[in-house]
């Protein structure tokens, strides 16, 4: 989930401590722009387009950057997407999607990296989660894949120790991926900061600045964690005036 966004910020900023970092999503032109643009920088950067909801593809992406590289020390399971919609009005194939994007693919990467690599080498795996604290009224297919993500990084650091298995929740993030909303939702997010303690959207960076932390040596004891990233948004109560001065 490399060609934009988190994922696209998360692999600058990696690149920039020196690793190595392999790009991959679905769309290839995406990935090459990120990955020239990492190269302009001075840092090294690969690219593997690939459909992580297709098991087979999963297991042949993880196998050529073993070719290519040797070893995956650290694994961003950031891809993802979702749609706005109430429960009732989502179809069997919407939540199967969003499903799939939002957990089942990230299932996949996650086993394929741990059982073709990580289990003999050892490594770290970081999560995609979001704030689903409480529900996700409006988008509900994706508010469960998220906790079900989250039950999958605790059972996976258990499973899969030494490997280090942990997750970022996000709360409303200024990033690219609110592009993708429809022109009705764009008063809604606007009014965002209103509900947050800390009066304001959160960064890209903020986000990349917490994966790239979890990958480090420095969270060698962290693991089966989940790292909120959202100016403390669940913590508001109705009765509470917030610093943005509305209840």
């Amino acid at each position: 989930g490399a060609g934009r966004g988190i994922g696209r910020c998360t692999a600058h900023e990696l690149a920039s401590l020196g690793a190595h970092v392999v790009v991959v999503g679905r769309t290839a032109a995406k990935l090459e722009a990120v990955a020239g643009e990492i190269r302009e920088d001075g840092g090294e950067a690969s690219c593997h387009a690939c459909d992580i909801r297709d098991e087979g593809a999963v297991k042949a992406t993880v196998a050529a950057v073993l070719a290519a590289h040797g070893r995956i020390h650290g694994l961003v399971n950031n891809a993802g997407g979702q749609f706005p919609a109430d429960l009732a009005g989502i179809s069997a194939r919407g939540w199967q999607a969003v499903i799939a994007n939002n957990l089942t693919g990230g299932f996949l990467v996650a086993r394929e990296c741990y059982t073709q690599c990580m289990r003999e080498h050892g490594g770290a795996i970081v999560n995609m989660l979001a704030d689903m604290w409480n529900g996700m009224p409006g988008m509900g297919h994706s508010g469960a894949a998220r906790a079900g993500m989250l039950n999958f990084t605790e059972t996976a650091a258990c499973e899969w120790a030494p490997v280090r298995v942990n997750a970022v929740a996000p709360g409303w993030i200024a990033s690219s991926g609110m592009d993708t909303y429809p022109d009705a939702m764009k008063p809604l997010i606007q009014s965002l900061p209103r509900h947050v303690p800390a009066a304001r959207l959160g960064t890209e960076a903020e986000v990349s600045a917490a994966i790239v932390f979890l990958l480090s040596e420095g969270a060698a004891f962290v693991s089966g964690a989940c790292l909120r990233i959202d100016g403390a948004a669940p913590n508001a109560r109705r009765h509470w005036m917030m610093a943005a001065g509305t209840p």
